[in-house]
């Protein structure tokens, strides 16, 4: 084995710590920071080790882990928590207070930013009363945390203040052979200033504010942030990359189709979850997936890889036979007409799919059938009688998501057939209590069906083998790991594969050809499907896990399906399929206090959206924004205005404008000559600066965070127009003439970059840019290459184009106009209701109708159609309230009290229909 480190990088100290403590065999190399030492990076990446079997290992506890595995020391899942702990909330931390220490001499300010991490260490170690975190030896856990804290720990001892239990724990530590042998080797005796070249090198901490806030809406960009210090050296290199201009030579922008994996580059295969044919997608749908995808492929083109992004209508199962009967129409004719609906709203969001397909096609019959019948010969499906759901007004065995009814483990009254989504629990849907059929509201009745499953226990060492490389060495956000933990920590059961539905692929086994395949084994083989009617080549993508890299997009709730089920499937096929290597996964998108709701009309739907006059770059640039990548977000009308306006308006359009208006203005069109002061050089600096941070972050798919690098160019900009005042000087002499046309050409030169960082947010935006700026195409193939490289684009004597404004105001009143418009009615048929002189008194909503005494309902002959007719719509507006105070994160005692009340709702309804409205004493309900 071999192990690249760098001196003076803090992240190799824990590994040189771990490889002293564990006595492994391996070969340490030295290198600087900007060394790539894995082939298949684009960005360096230290420490890394090189494995015997020739695979790389780059995140630093990753490789501690491995150390102590291989020397015989497993890693508990106390210890996989603690490592998790120090990367995702100690080291924004401890990269924080560095960066203070190191960069801003702000030593004193260590303690309060490493304040919360050691609050948390403090109270566990006194919890634990164990000399070290997982026990009574030290783990790999200890070996991580102290070499991290050791740096800013050993100079600044006061950081620990009366924290006991941590300070013994670390004294333990800090004077182990092994951790001062490589701090020695890392840090150079020289303690924290050790780690300068390293932290030089590195993008500013992002701010954690909204961490703990739910939901967040503000970005990183919003954030107060204290000017960089620039060193002469970081000028002087600055000014030198400006001074060598574009590459001469174009690399080829438009795609040949069919794109194919090449030898010697990096190729990404995206994948956007597929979206549910029967529906019309909202702003939420459009984020998770879509939109999320479309940036990154767009992003991953500008630094030249080679990128295949694939997508389309899931289009088989239940809700696609509702939507046909509802709409009088077969289920093909239901899946064409909105596959097409799909189609054109994304196109009009501009996502530039390589190819949008669909899963009703013969290449899905036969792929997905190939690999039944794989895993059938391996020995991985089962067979089993299971009772079902079976709703004899509809004549038909219901679907898990057509199934509601009351959770089993947590009570919650709204759970779906398959799952609760308030515990997250996995549920058969015989299990819920008081049942209840999605379509005619009537109580199911259980029957017999013989079924195939997936035998995931006997594929979970596999799975759990292969987890443990793909999320240590690719990017899977926290969120996917945390719900894949879920999953494994309480033990994998085998998973249903087939139904008794007729819409769907059909199952080729002769006992079940009667049934056809359950959605979540048949849906995610629709990504193989596609590309296989894209190319006919498709197995080079699908077959090549050693030359492709496989990014899966999507919301929350489909990570099991991705990261379990679907692997599981493939893991068991044994044909070399590849396998995801990084799962991005976002929270939700609510709109405004509530949730999105076609049948309220509460929010925009992506049919709605061209309808506002707001423009397409516009809608992105919001959404990416707010986008919900650590925790949930909202859609606010108000907010989009008040983004709109200042970020895009005042800040980027207003300096993008000005700087064009100059050049048209003041130089008849024609980029000025140069000459660079200390001062042009120091912005030329933190623009080079800035957009280094924006390639990291974005080669992390970090969407949300590197936005606001594109926002703080233009603040700089602005910043700098506005000291330098060009609109003045050109009228001064030759001195300050020259001036002006200095600030005036740098300027115009960031407004270049910008129109290509942009690019991937907001293309239409960007191409306006370039053809304002009648900017030479190499700029696209030049800015992002490497570690970000800008460069003097627009030369002297350089003709620009005719510059105009960008963007417009949105006013007050024309969002209030669309707030009300998008904010939900009545029901068409019904007037609004009236609230009563007591509802006013105790300033309550009231429900669709007036709750009537349950001796009422029951009075006329047990059975009313009107009452249970409204108390229907009731029972629908309170749960859709309890679901807008849950994820509002309502008091507690607030959601008891409407989901009290909509339990009662639904025991009048039971009594309007002439049902019991109390449950079967064999569900088992709890009292």
């Amino acid at each position: 084995m071999k192990l690249y480190v760098s001196e003076g990088n803090p992240h190799c100290l824990k590994v040189l710590a771990a490889l002293e403590v564990t006595g492994v065999q391996c070969d340490v190399h030295y290198v600087n920071h900007e060394e790539r030492v894995v082939p298949y990076l684009s960005r360096p990446a230290l420490p890394a080790l090189l494995l015997p079997s020739g695979l790389h290992l780059f995140s630093s506890n990753a490789i501690c882990r491995y150390l102590f595995e291989v020397s015989g020391k497993d890693c508990t899942e106390l210890c996989g928590q603690w490592l998790e702990w120090e990367a995702t909330d100690l080291q924004p931390a401890l990269l924080q207070a560095l960066h203070m220490a190191v960069l801003q001499g702000k030593g004193s300010d260590v303690s309060k930013v490493l304040q919360g991490p050691l609050n948390y260490l403090e109270q566990s170690l006194s919890k634990g009363n164990l000399p070290y975190l997982t026990g009574d030896a030290v783990s790999a856990a200890d070996v991580v945390l102290w070499a991290a804290l050791y740096p800013v720990l050993s100079d600044s001892s006061q950081a620990l203040g009366e924290r006991k239990f941590v300070k013994t724990w670390f004294d333990r530590g800090a004077v182990m052979h092994s951790l001062q042998s490589a701090a020695q080797k890392v840090l150079q005796g020289k303690g924290l200033q050790g780690t300068r070249s390293y932290m030089q090198k590195q993008p500013a901490p992002q701010s954690n504010q909204c961490r703990d806030t739910q939901p967040c809406n503000s970005s990183p960009a919003e954030g107060e942030e204290s000017e960089r210090l620039v060193s002469e050296e970081e000028m002087e290199a600055a000014a030198l990359t400006w001074s060598k201009g574009l590459n001469s030579c174009q690399s080829d922008t438009d795609r040949q189709h069919p794109i194919l994996p090449k030898e010697g580059k990096r190729n990404l295969l995206l994948t956007s979850a597929l979206p549910y044919v029967n529906n019309v997608p909202h702003l939420g749908n459009i984020i998770g997936c879509v939109l999320s995808t479309d940036v990154f492929s767009r992003y991953g083109r500008l630094r030249d890889w080679n990128v295949l992004f694939v997508c389309g209508t899931d289009e088989y199962g239940t809700a696609t036979e509702n939507k046909a009967r509802e709409e009088g129409l077969t289920p093909q004719q239901i899946c064409d007409k909105y596959h097409t609906i799909h189609a054109s709203i994304y196109k009009w969001f501009q996502i530039d799919f390589d190819f949008f397909g669909r899963t009703t096609t013969e290449k899905q019959t036969e792929i997905a059938q190939d690999i039944f019948w794989r895993l059938h010969k391996q020995g991985f499906l089962v067979e089993d009688t299971v009772e079902q759901l079976r709703c004899e007004s509809c004549q038909r065995f219901l679907a898990d998501r057509f199934v509601e009814g009351i959770c089993p483990h947590c009570s919650y009254p709204e759970a779906r057939g398959d799952q609760c989504d308030k515990c997250g629990r996995l549920i058969n849907a015989v299990e819920l209590s008081e049942p209840q059929c999605k379509v005619c509201r009537q109580t199911p009745v259980i029957r017999s069906s013989k079924h195939l499953f997936l035998d995931l226990p006997k594929l979970e060492s596999q799975l759990e083998q292969w987890l443990d490389k793909s999320t240590s060495t690719g990017d899977w956000t926290a969120n996917a790991k945390q719900i894949t933990r879920s999953w494994l920590r309480d033990g994998l059961k085998p998973r249903c594969i087939t139904r008794d539905l007729k819409w769907g692929t059909p199952v080729p086994h002769p006992d079940f050809k009667e049934k056809v395949f359950y959605v979540w084994f048949d849906a995610p083989i629709g990504y193989l499907s596609i590309t296989a009617n894209y190319t006919d080549q498709w197995e080079k993508w699908w077959k090549n896990p050693n030359q492709v890299e496989l990014y899966n997009f999507m919301a929350k709730d489909n990570v099991p399906f991705h990261s379990v089920v679907f692997p599981c499937s493939l893991l068991g096929a044994q044909d070399n399929y590849t396998l995801v290597n990084h799962l991005v996964a976002t929270e939700y998108l609510n709109y405004e206090d509530s949730k999105f709701s076609k049948s309220r009309g509460v929010g925009v739907f992506g049919d709605m959206a061209k309808d506002t006059g707001i423009p397409s770059d516009v809608w992105r640039f919001y959404l990416l924004y707010v986008r919900p990548e650590g925790q949930d977000s909202v859609f606010s009308w108000a907010d989009m205005a008040t983004k709109n306006n200042s970020e895009l308006l005042n800040n980027l359009g207003n300096f993008i404008n000005r700087a064009g208006m100059f050049v048209a203005k003041f130089f008849e069109g024609c980029v000025p000559a140069m000459e660079l002061q200390q001062e042009d050089k120091k912005l030329l600096a933190l623009v080079g600066w800035e957009l280094q941070q924006y390639i990291q972050l974005m080669d992390k798919v970090k969407i949300r965070d590197s936005l606001k690098h594109i926002l703080n160019i233009s603040r700089h900009g602005n910043q700098y127009i506005q000291v330098n005042e060009p609109w003045k000087k050109i009228k001064g002499g030759d001195t300050e003439r020259q001036r002006a046309g200095t600030v005036t050409g740098v300027s115009v030169n960031i407004a270049c970059l910008l129109s290509v960082m942009l690019y991937p947010y907001m293309p239409t935006v960007s191409q306006t840019i370039r053809d304002q700026l009648n900017a030479p195409q190499s700029c696209i193939n030049t800015m992002l290459k490497g570690t970000g490289t800008f460069v003097c684009a627009l030369c002297p004597g350089h003709r620009i184009g005719t510059v105009s404004p960008l963007f417009q105001k949105l006013e007050l009143d024309q969002i209030e106009a669309l707030k009300k418009r998008f904010g939900g009615q009545q029901p068409e048929d019904e007037p609004p209701k009236k609230k009563t002189a007591a509802q006013k008194a105790a300033g309550t909503q009231p429900a669709a109708v007036p709750a009537p005494a349950a001796a009422e309902v029951a009075a006329v002959n047990g059975v009313d159609p009107e009452k249970a007719k409204q108390l229907t719509q009731a029972v629908a507006e309170q749960g859709e309230k309890v679901r807008a105070l849950k994820a509002q994160k309502a008091e507690k005692a607030a959601i008891t009290a409407e989901v009290a009340k909509l339990l009662d709702l639904k025991k009048q309804l039971a009594l309007a229909e002439g049902k019991s409205p109390e449950p079967a004493p064999q569900k088992g309900k709890k009292k």
